[in-house]
């Protein structure tokens, strides 16, 4: 059977560096700890400015990032963290609304990288989360990267009543007043 082969796309160059937030969750530290040096590693060969924050669990994940979105103080996001199935159902809940959740912000506009691993073991984990393999944490750094050279390059631009350029309309005779409406 032939390997196929993925696409990685080249990461963007920025003017201006981006600030990117890292949500973590740590409840397996050492896999947290792996996706968090493959995002901070792709993140400075861009030379954005991270910060980090720790949250308790995956569910936890699209709140935080909500919450410092309103801020204004981050062009973009990383979601990281690790859920690994169990006896029961809650594996199914903590992946389907920490996805919902994170897709949600998304829709609003947040330039967001998901990083949440959902595996089936620890093993699967641990190649996922290791910088110098799978790199997840990289490729949702990645992910944000991309997602915020977008949103500049879409970003609104002042139209020209903000400028002061825009002329009035005048249906007959002259303006009263300023020459500006």
């Amino acid at each position: 059977m032939a390997m196929i082969s993925h696409c990685e796309l080249p990461l963007p160059r920025f003017d201006q560096p981006p600030r990117l937030l890292i949500v973590v969750s740590p409840y397996y530290r050492e896999i947290a700890d792996g996706l968090i040096a493959g995002a901070r590693g792709v993140a400075e060969q861009v030379g954005a400015i991270t910060d980090l924050i720790e949250v308790p669990g995956a569910l936890e994940i699209p709140t935080a990032i909500g919450m410092a979105a309103r801020s204004g103080r981050f062009d973009g996001f990383v979601a990281l963290g690790c859920v690994i199935r169990g006896e029961t159902t809650h594996y199914e809940t903590v992946c389907n609304d920490s996805s919902r959740g994170l897709t949600l912000l998304g829709l609003e506009g947040h330039a967001i990288g998901n990083g949440i691993l959902t595996v089936e073991t620890e093993d699967q984990a641990i190649v996922r989360a290791d910088p110098t393999g799978q790199n997840k944490g990289g490729g949702a750094a990645a992910a944000a990267l991309h997602l915020i050279a977008l949103s500049r390059r879409y970003a609104p631009r002042p139209d020209r009543s903000e400028t002061g350029d825009r002329d009035p309309i005048r249906l007959a005779g002259r303006l009263e007043g300023s020459p500006n409406a």
